[in-house]
């Protein structure tokens, strides 16, 4: 299974174990005091989004709007502070415990690590070089024919 099918189970997954990690906090803790944590929680994300800058946010924004992931270089802390603004805000333990450990530095430093190596181009080979012999072309099949165009009479 490649990384896209990982994500995205990962990502319909979480708001079940979400569910489940509230049930088991409240449980232990109590309802109330498990509720007060998610909103703490989601108002230190707010604090922290707003305070890392619009300068930060308005960059990464740019470079996620043209497709240009690998310009989103986390060399400098801001990149894995946003993100755990954003985990903080989402509420939910897991999601607060994943944005605390990108709070830790030497932590911090592994995320940032791993995500350059993730959003490093990588050396595929997606052109395949044809003998003029073997190309032709194939006619769009969602376009209306061209041909009956051409000549009209």
């Amino acid at each position: 299974m490649n990384v896209a099918k990982w994500l995205l189970s990962g990502m319909l997954a979480l708001p079940l174990m979400e569910l489940v990690a509230f049930m088991v906090v409240a449980a232990l803790i109590g309802f109330g005091w498990a509720l007060a944590l998610i909103l703490a929680g989601s108002a230190v994300g707010f604090l922290i989004l707003c305070h890392a800058g619009g300068n930060h946010i308005e960059r990464v924004r740019v470079a996620v709007g043209n497709g240009n992931f690998a310009a989103l270089r986390t060399d400098s802390a801001v990149g894995s502070i946003l993100l755990a603004g954003i985990l903080l805000l989402v509420p939910g333990f897991i999601t607060d415990l994943l944005a605390l450990l990108l709070l830790v530095p030497p932590l911090r430093r592994l995320a940032a690590t791993g995500f350059d190596a993730f959003a490093a181009p990588r050396d595929r080979n997606d052109v395949v070089d044809l003998a003029p012999e073997q190309w032709h072309q194939v006619p769009d099949p969602s376009l209306p024919d061209q041909r009956r165009n051409e000549n009209p009479r």
